[in-house]
């Protein structure tokens, strides 16, 4: 008897940890504690093993991942494919977010440093919400937006001095 209450008390914990995971994901920071109940039936959870690739440069790209556990590395492979590691991410990063809301290719790669665990939105599933609840679309999109918008902004700022150290 003893299992039956432990796997409905444990289940109802994971999916309440869901909620207060995601709430803490700038994506989702306009989002309101109604939404979160809607959205976390879109996220899909999966674990990867360690040295998995998540995906390749050059894959069509349909979403974002988001960083529950574990560290994912991103990368880029050259003309001769030598990779060049850019970064190191870990829980509550997230990572391809561009591709939610125009299908493009895989600019980047990804990869497991160990086992991890990584909730995907997707753009069909962000397309569903828009027609089915488009308030809670246009929140993730606002979100989105600062998100992609603050990138842009710190990355102008680091080629800047980028350059500025080259000039001297």
């Amino acid at each position: 008897m003893h299992n039956l209450w432990d796997r409905i008390l444990r289940s109802n914990k994971e999916e309440e940890s869901l909620s207060t995971f995601l709430q803490r994901i700038p994506v989702f920071s306009h989002l309101n504690r109604k939404d979160f109940q809607y959205i976390k039936t879109l996220i899909h959870t999966r674990a990867y093993s360690p040295g998995e690739i998540i995906f390749e440069q050059g894959d069509p790209g349909s979403g974002m991942y988001i960083i529950r556990s574990g560290h994912v590395t991103l990368f880029t492979r050259d003309a001769h494919n030598k990779r060049e590691d850019l970064s190191v991410l870990g829980p509550e990063d997230f990572f391809g977010e561009t591709t939610i809301a125009t299908p493009t290719a895989r600019v980047i790669s990804a990869s497991c440093n160990e086992k991890c665990e990584l909730l995907g939105l997707f753009r069909s599933d962000l397309f569903a919400v828009a027609e089915r609840r488009p308030e809670i679309a246009n929140r993730i999109l606002l979100g989105l937006t600062s998100v992609i918008s603050e990138r842009l902004q710190n990355a102008i700022l680091e080629l800047r001095k980028y350059s500025v150290s080259e000039e001297s």
